[in-house]
Protein backbone atom coordinates (compact mmCIF):
# COMPACT_ATOMS: atom_id res chain seq x y z
CA UNK A 1 0.00 0.00 0.00
CA UNK A 2 3.48 2.38 -0.09
CA UNK A 3 2.42 2.80 -3.65
CA UNK A 4 -0.71 3.95 -3.51
CA UNK A 5 0.17 6.00 -0.57
CA UNK A 6 -2.15 4.89 2.22
CA UNK A 7 1.34 3.68 3.86
CA UNK A 8 4.54 6.26 4.83
CA UNK A 9 7.79 5.12 3.04
CA UNK A 10 10.35 4.21 5.45
CA UNK A 11 13.02 4.54 3.37
CA UNK A 12 13.86 4.49 -0.82
CA UNK A 13 11.82 6.16 -3.67
CA UNK A 14 8.68 5.28 -5.12
CA UNK A 15 8.56 6.23 -8.94
CA UNK A 16 6.16 5.73 -11.53
CA UNK A 17 7.36 6.23 -15.55
CA UNK A 18 10.75 7.52 -13.86
CA UNK A 19 8.91 10.25 -11.93
CA UNK A 20 9.02 10.31 -8.01
CA UNK A 21 5.54 10.06 -6.68
CA UNK A 22 6.80 9.32 -2.80
CA UNK A 23 5.51 12.92 -1.75
CA UNK A 24 2.30 12.61 -3.19
CA UNK A 25 -0.90 12.77 -1.63
CA UNK A 26 -2.65 9.58 -2.64
CA UNK A 27 -5.24 11.13 -5.21
CA UNK A 28 -2.44 12.84 -6.95
CA UNK A 29 -0.80 9.70 -7.68
CA UNK A 30 -3.11 8.79 -10.75
CA UNK A 31 -3.82 4.78 -9.31
CA UNK A 32 -6.29 2.70 -9.08
CA UNK A 33 -6.78 0.21 -6.83
CA UNK A 34 -8.99 -2.78 -6.13
CA UNK A 35 -8.92 -3.94 -2.10
CA UNK A 36 -8.83 -7.52 -1.13
CA UNK A 37 -12.11 -6.85 -0.12
CA UNK A 38 -13.39 -5.14 -2.66
CA UNK A 39 -14.38 -2.15 -0.96
CA UNK A 40 -17.66 -1.64 -2.72
CA UNK A 41 -20.68 1.30 -1.44
CA UNK A 42 -23.26 -0.91 -0.76
CA UNK A 43 -26.19 1.76 -1.14
CA UNK A 44 -24.73 2.61 -4.96
CA UNK A 45 -25.81 0.49 -8.34
CA UNK A 46 -22.99 -1.15 -10.04
CA UNK A 47 -23.10 1.68 -12.74
CA UNK A 48 -22.82 4.45 -9.63
CA UNK A 49 -20.10 2.42 -8.07
CA UNK A 50 -17.99 2.77 -11.43
CA UNK A 51 -18.84 6.25 -11.94
CA UNK A 52 -17.98 7.28 -8.27
CA UNK A 53 -13.86 8.20 -9.49
CA UNK A 54 -15.29 10.05 -12.09
CA UNK A 55 -17.65 12.48 -10.40
CA UNK A 56 -14.83 13.32 -7.54
CA UNK A 57 -12.21 14.09 -10.60
CA UNK A 58 -15.09 16.06 -11.69
CA UNK A 59 -15.86 14.47 -14.85
CA UNK A 60 -18.48 16.34 -17.49
CA UNK A 61 -21.65 14.15 -16.99
CA UNK A 62 -21.77 13.34 -20.61
CA UNK A 63 -17.80 12.11 -20.47
CA UNK A 64 -18.98 9.86 -17.36
CA UNK A 65 -21.85 8.04 -19.14
CA UNK A 66 -19.44 7.40 -22.16
CA UNK A 67 -16.68 5.75 -19.62
CA UNK A 68 -18.71 3.92 -17.54
CA UNK A 69 -20.92 2.42 -20.64
CA UNK A 70 -17.35 1.54 -22.31
CA UNK A 71 -15.68 0.23 -18.56
CA UNK A 72 -19.45 -2.06 -18.25
CA UNK A 73 -18.52 -3.57 -21.81
CA UNK A 74 -15.06 -4.18 -20.93
CA UNK A 75 -15.98 -6.46 -17.97
CA UNK A 76 -19.17 -7.47 -19.43
CA UNK A 77 -21.76 -6.35 -16.76
CA UNK A 78 -23.78 -4.28 -18.91
CA UNK A 79 -26.59 -5.84 -18.00
CA UNK A 80 -26.05 -5.64 -14.58
CA UNK A 81 -25.44 -2.06 -14.15
CA UNK A 82 -28.67 -1.38 -12.22
CA UNK A 83 -27.95 -4.00 -9.88
CA UNK A 84 -26.49 -3.13 -6.00
CA UNK A 85 -23.20 -5.33 -5.09
CA UNK A 86 -25.30 -7.31 -2.77
CA UNK A 87 -27.48 -8.89 -5.69
CA UNK A 88 -24.12 -9.76 -7.68
CA UNK A 89 -21.74 -13.42 -7.12
CA UNK A 90 -18.41 -12.72 -5.55
CA UNK A 91 -16.95 -12.99 -9.20
CA UNK A 92 -18.75 -9.89 -10.63
CA UNK A 93 -18.39 -7.85 -7.50
CA UNK A 94 -14.77 -8.20 -8.08
CA UNK A 95 -15.21 -6.70 -11.82
CA UNK A 96 -16.95 -4.04 -10.65
CA UNK A 97 -14.10 -3.13 -8.26
CA UNK A 98 -11.75 -3.81 -11.32
CA UNK A 99 -14.05 -1.26 -13.51
CA UNK A 100 -14.57 1.16 -10.78
CA UNK A 101 -10.49 1.07 -10.38
CA UNK A 102 -9.72 1.56 -14.41
CA UNK A 103 -12.69 3.70 -15.67
CA UNK A 104 -10.39 6.65 -15.27
CA UNK A 105 -7.58 5.03 -17.20
CA UNK A 106 -4.92 5.11 -14.19
CA UNK A 107 -0.97 4.72 -14.98
CA UNK A 108 -0.69 2.08 -12.56
CA UNK A 109 -3.25 -0.46 -11.27
CA UNK A 110 -2.98 -1.94 -7.79
CA UNK A 111 -4.36 -4.91 -6.98
CA UNK A 112 -4.36 -6.66 -3.01
CA UNK A 113 -4.95 -10.14 -3.06
CA UNK A 114 -7.56 -9.68 -5.47
CA UNK A 115 -9.04 -13.37 -5.86
CA UNK A 116 -8.60 -14.62 -2.34
CA UNK A 117 -12.29 -14.43 -1.58
CA UNK A 118 -12.90 -16.76 -4.41
CA UNK A 119 -13.93 -20.10 -4.44
CA UNK A 120 -10.97 -22.19 -6.41
CA UNK A 121 -13.12 -22.38 -9.97
CA UNK A 122 -14.15 -19.11 -10.05
CA UNK A 123 -10.55 -18.09 -9.14
CA UNK A 124 -8.66 -19.74 -11.81
CA UNK A 125 -11.91 -18.21 -14.25
CA UNK A 126 -11.03 -14.99 -12.93
CA UNK A 127 -7.25 -15.42 -13.63
CA UNK A 128 -7.65 -15.02 -17.13
CA UNK A 129 -10.54 -12.24 -17.33
CA UNK A 130 -7.73 -10.06 -15.49
CA UNK A 131 -5.06 -10.60 -17.78
CA UNK A 132 -7.58 -10.28 -20.57
CA UNK A 133 -8.87 -6.73 -19.29
CA UNK A 134 -5.19 -5.89 -18.62
CA UNK A 135 -4.47 -6.03 -22.50
CA UNK A 136 -7.74 -4.89 -23.65
CA UNK A 137 -6.29 -1.71 -21.43
CA UNK A 138 -2.68 -1.91 -22.27
CA UNK A 139 -1.50 -0.54 -18.54
CA UNK A 140 0.78 -1.82 -16.44
CA UNK A 141 -0.55 -3.75 -12.91
CA UNK A 142 1.13 -4.54 -10.11
CA UNK A 143 -0.83 -8.08 -7.73
CA UNK A 144 0.03 -8.60 -4.41
CA UNK A 145 -0.62 -12.53 -4.33
CA UNK A 146 0.59 -15.75 -1.45
CA UNK A 147 -1.01 -17.75 -3.95
CA UNK A 148 1.89 -19.42 -6.13
CA UNK A 149 -0.02 -20.44 -8.73
CA UNK A 150 -1.82 -17.28 -9.24
CA UNK A 151 1.35 -15.51 -9.91
CA UNK A 152 2.58 -17.84 -12.41
CA UNK A 153 -0.46 -17.69 -14.61
CA UNK A 154 -1.22 -13.96 -14.31
CA UNK A 155 2.52 -12.48 -14.39
CA UNK A 156 4.37 -11.43 -16.68
CA UNK A 157 7.25 -9.93 -13.96
CA UNK A 158 7.16 -12.37 -10.63
CA UNK A 159 8.54 -10.75 -7.82
CA UNK A 160 9.25 -12.75 -4.66
CA UNK A 161 9.67 -10.70 -1.48
CA UNK A 162 11.13 -12.29 1.43
CA UNK A 163 11.36 -10.13 5.13
CA UNK A 164 11.12 -7.01 2.94
CA UNK A 165 13.35 -8.08 0.29
CA UNK A 166 13.42 -9.19 -3.28
CA UNK A 167 14.66 -12.47 -2.80
CA UNK A 168 14.27 -12.87 -6.85
CA UNK A 169 12.54 -11.09 -9.84
CA UNK A 170 12.21 -13.04 -13.47
CA UNK A 171 9.78 -14.64 -15.98
CA UNK A 172 7.14 -17.08 -14.38
CA UNK A 173 8.86 -19.58 -16.00
CA UNK A 174 12.46 -18.61 -14.48
CA UNK A 175 11.28 -18.00 -11.26
CA UNK A 176 9.84 -21.86 -11.07
CA UNK A 177 12.35 -23.59 -13.05
CA UNK A 178 15.13 -21.68 -12.12
CA UNK A 179 15.06 -20.53 -8.29
CA UNK A 180 18.32 -19.06 -7.05
CA UNK A 181 17.54 -19.42 -3.44
CA UNK A 182 16.33 -22.00 -1.44
CA UNK A 183 12.76 -19.57 -0.07
CA UNK A 184 12.17 -18.98 -3.77
CA UNK A 185 12.39 -22.53 -4.50
CA UNK A 186 9.91 -24.17 -2.05
CA UNK A 187 7.90 -20.43 -1.88
CA UNK A 188 6.71 -21.07 -5.48
CA UNK A 189 5.54 -24.51 -6.06
CA UNK A 190 6.35 -27.64 -4.32
CA UNK A 191 10.05 -28.52 -4.54
CA UNK A 192 12.28 -31.50 -2.92
CA UNK A 193 15.33 -29.92 -1.64
CA UNK A 194 18.79 -31.88 -1.09
CA UNK A 195 21.66 -31.56 1.02
CA UNK A 196 25.22 -32.60 0.18
CA UNK A 197 28.65 -31.72 -0.16
CA UNK A 198 30.34 -31.40 -3.76
CA UNK A 199 32.78 -34.53 -4.91
CA UNK A 200 34.57 -33.51 -8.43
CA UNK A 201 33.26 -31.53 -11.48
CA UNK A 202 33.24 -34.17 -14.75
CA UNK A 203 33.42 -32.46 -17.49
CA UNK A 204 30.85 -29.95 -17.55
CA UNK A 205 28.70 -31.72 -14.49
CA UNK A 206 29.47 -31.65 -10.47
CA UNK A 207 28.90 -34.75 -8.67
CA UNK A 208 27.77 -34.01 -5.34
CA UNK A 209 27.33 -36.28 -2.61
CA UNK A 210 24.06 -36.08 -0.48
CA UNK A 211 23.85 -36.77 2.92
CA UNK A 212 21.68 -39.56 1.91
CA UNK A 213 24.27 -41.49 1.05
CA UNK A 214 24.18 -41.24 -2.98
CA UNK A 215 25.62 -39.27 -5.48
CA UNK A 216 24.06 -36.94 -7.75
CA UNK A 217 25.20 -34.63 -10.67
CA UNK A 218 24.38 -31.42 -11.83
CA UNK A 219 24.86 -29.70 -15.01
CA UNK A 220 26.75 -26.90 -14.05
CA UNK A 221 30.35 -27.16 -12.42
CA UNK A 222 30.99 -26.12 -8.68
CA UNK A 223 33.70 -25.86 -6.33
CA UNK A 224 34.99 -28.95 -4.43
CA UNK A 225 34.08 -29.78 -1.04
CA UNK A 226 31.79 -26.79 -1.04
CA UNK A 227 28.30 -27.83 0.67
CA UNK A 228 25.20 -27.26 -1.69
CA UNK A 229 21.45 -27.23 -2.01
CA UNK A 230 19.58 -28.53 -4.72
CA UNK A 231 16.61 -28.12 -5.52
CA UNK A 232 14.22 -30.99 -7.78
CA UNK A 233 11.09 -30.76 -9.48
CA UNK A 234 8.57 -33.67 -8.63
CA UNK A 235 7.53 -33.39 -11.86
CA UNK A 236 11.34 -33.37 -12.98
CA UNK A 237 11.59 -36.77 -11.63
CA UNK A 238 10.84 -39.49 -14.66
CA UNK A 239 9.71 -43.11 -14.26
CA UNK A 240 11.96 -45.01 -16.70
CA UNK A 241 10.64 -47.84 -19.22
CA UNK A 242 14.04 -48.76 -19.85
CA UNK A 243 15.25 -46.84 -22.62
CA UNK A 244 17.69 -45.08 -20.50
CA UNK A 245 20.70 -47.45 -20.30
CA UNK A 246 21.54 -48.33 -16.64
CA UNK A 247 24.56 -46.80 -16.09
CA UNK A 248 23.24 -43.16 -17.83
CA UNK A 249 23.75 -40.17 -15.30
CA UNK A 250 21.27 -39.78 -12.18
CA UNK A 251 19.52 -42.84 -12.92
CA UNK A 252 18.17 -44.69 -9.38
CA UNK A 253 16.09 -47.70 -8.18
CA UNK A 254 13.17 -46.45 -6.10
CA UNK A 255 10.75 -47.85 -3.92
CA UNK A 256 7.82 -46.32 -4.18
CA UNK A 257 6.29 -45.07 -0.29
CA UNK A 258 2.40 -43.94 -1.35
CA UNK A 259 0.84 -42.16 -3.87
CA UNK A 260 -2.28 -39.91 -4.13
CA UNK A 261 -4.41 -39.63 -7.66
CA UNK A 262 -5.26 -35.81 -7.79
CA UNK A 263 -7.05 -36.29 -11.40
CA UNK A 264 -4.54 -34.86 -14.01
CA UNK A 265 -1.23 -35.80 -12.05
CA UNK A 266 -0.36 -38.61 -9.37
CA UNK A 267 1.80 -37.47 -6.47
CA UNK A 268 3.93 -40.21 -4.98
CA UNK A 269 6.66 -40.55 -2.46
CA UNK A 270 9.95 -42.48 -2.78
CA UNK A 271 12.54 -43.86 -1.31
CA UNK A 272 16.09 -43.98 -2.88
CA UNK A 273 18.29 -45.72 -0.56
CA UNK A 274 17.10 -43.10 2.73
CA UNK A 275 16.30 -40.06 0.35
CA UNK A 276 12.97 -39.64 0.23
CA UNK A 277 11.93 -37.53 -2.88
CA UNK A 278 8.13 -36.32 -3.88
CA UNK A 279 7.38 -37.32 -7.36
CA UNK A 280 4.26 -36.10 -9.60
CA UNK A 281 3.47 -38.13 -12.61
CA UNK A 282 0.60 -37.77 -15.31
CA UNK A 283 0.29 -42.11 -15.24
CA UNK A 284 -1.04 -43.48 -11.67
CA UNK A 285 0.29 -46.91 -13.14
CA UNK A 286 3.98 -46.06 -12.52
CA UNK A 287 3.60 -45.98 -9.14
CA UNK A 288 1.50 -48.67 -8.89
CA UNK A 289 4.73 -51.48 -8.14
CA UNK A 290 6.69 -51.72 -5.20
CA UNK A 291 10.31 -50.76 -7.59
CA UNK A 292 10.45 -48.15 -9.96
CA UNK A 293 13.72 -46.97 -12.00
CA UNK A 294 14.24 -43.05 -12.04
CA UNK A 295 16.24 -40.24 -14.13
CA UNK A 296 16.78 -37.16 -12.79
CA UNK A 297 18.30 -34.96 -15.72
CA UNK A 298 20.93 -33.05 -14.25
CA UNK A 299 19.84 -29.85 -15.96
CA UNK A 300 16.96 -30.18 -13.44
CA UNK A 301 18.83 -30.23 -10.66
CA UNK A 302 18.93 -26.41 -9.45
CA UNK A 303 21.66 -25.42 -7.24
CA UNK A 304 19.97 -22.97 -4.88
CA UNK A 305 22.51 -22.51 -2.19
CA UNK A 306 26.54 -23.16 -2.08
CA UNK A 307 28.66 -22.32 0.99
CA UNK A 308 32.42 -22.54 -0.42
Amino acid sequence: MMIAGFESVTSGDIAVDGQSITDLAPHKRDIGVVFQSYALFPHMTVRENIAFPLKMRRWAPGDIKEAVGKSLDLVRLTDFADRYPSQLSGGQQQRVALARATVFTPKLLLMDEPLSALDRQLRQAMQFEIKRIQRSLGITVVAVTHDQEEALTMSDLVVVMNNGEVAQAGSAEEVYERPTTDFVAEFIGETNLVHGVVSENVERNAAVNLEAGISIRTSIQLTPNSQVTLSIRPEHIQMLDHTLPKKAENVFTAEVIDCVYSGSTTRGTICIGELKLVVRVSDVEHLRTGKVDVYIDPANVIVVRENQ
